[in-house]
């Protein structure tokens, strides 16, 4: 089937579309945490190093073995869920309550 550009077959494609490709949830993985896809890292080890310096150079020095693009849409979906992220690392760090 042919999309055609602007059409309704267009816009019900780009809904269905995963936002977040590179990230998953798979309960039986860290509990059900968003992770980066084929690999064991949650997105709250992303945003832990994002938070502290705010440099992708030093979150792939870090994690060598990630995409560029992985990083990218680890902290992409951080911005997109930051209060429940921030939540997270909080009650990791034993900060919550």
């Amino acid at each position: 089937m042919t999309v055609r550009p602007g059409s309704y077959n267009e816009t019900v494609a780009a809904m269905r579309a995963p936002r977040h490709p590179r990230i998953v949830s798979d309960a039986r993985i860290l509990g059900g945490a968003p992770i980066i896809r084929g690999t064991r890292v949650p997105v709250r080890a992303i945003a832990y190093l994002w938070r502290a310096t705010g440099d992708r150079a030093h979150i792939q020095h870090d994690y060598p073995y990630l995409a560029a693009a992985d990083v990218d849409e680890a902290i992409q979906y951080y911005e997109s869920h930051r209060a429940e992220i921030d939540d997270d690392l909080r009650d990791e760090q034993g900060e919550g309550d």
